[in-house]
């Protein structure tokens, strides 16, 4: 099965955009696909070994669940790659282009969902995480 790929290009140094990227404090305000959605809690511990969990649910309360997984390789401000608790594997490249960062996001498809909707729904993510990085 092949990976999807999702990127986009935020207007802020490679530095900034993994700050925002890897801290609980700002994954919080970006980590949803659509303004019905929120990640109201997000814990990570960034070595390799170390787990993450983000909350994701409705804003209405009737569906959630935990997105987890464990860190396995991490290149600070370059390069995570992790292990979902499902088995998937998840690359997140940020590369410096011009004064800007690209975000380059592979991942395992589920089989639950089409690709096309699972492609669409990272992106979503991503562009969200474009909109309040740029925002500040």
């Amino acid at each position: 099965m092949n990976q999807i790929q999702v990127s986009t290009v935020i207007d802020k140094p490679q530095k900034f955009v993994w700050d925002l990227w890897t801290d609980p404090e700002h994954i919080v305000n970006w980590n949803f696909a659509s303004e019905d959605w929120c990640c109201p809690s997000a814990t990570v511990s960034l070595v390799p070994g170390g787990d993450f969990t983000w909350r994701m649910e409705a804003r209405d309360e009737s569906m959630g669940f935990d997105f987890k997984g464990v860190f396995v390789h991490i290149e600070p401000g370059e390069l995570l790659t992790y292990r979902l608790d499902d088995g998937r594997m998840v690359r997140i490249e940020f590369k410096s282009v011009g004064s800007g960062t690209e975000i380059i996001e592979y991942f395992d498809p589920e089989k639950m969902n089409t690709e096309e909707l699972q492609r669409s729904g990272w992106q979503a993510i991503l562009d969200n995480f474009k909109k309040y990085a740029e925002s500040l």
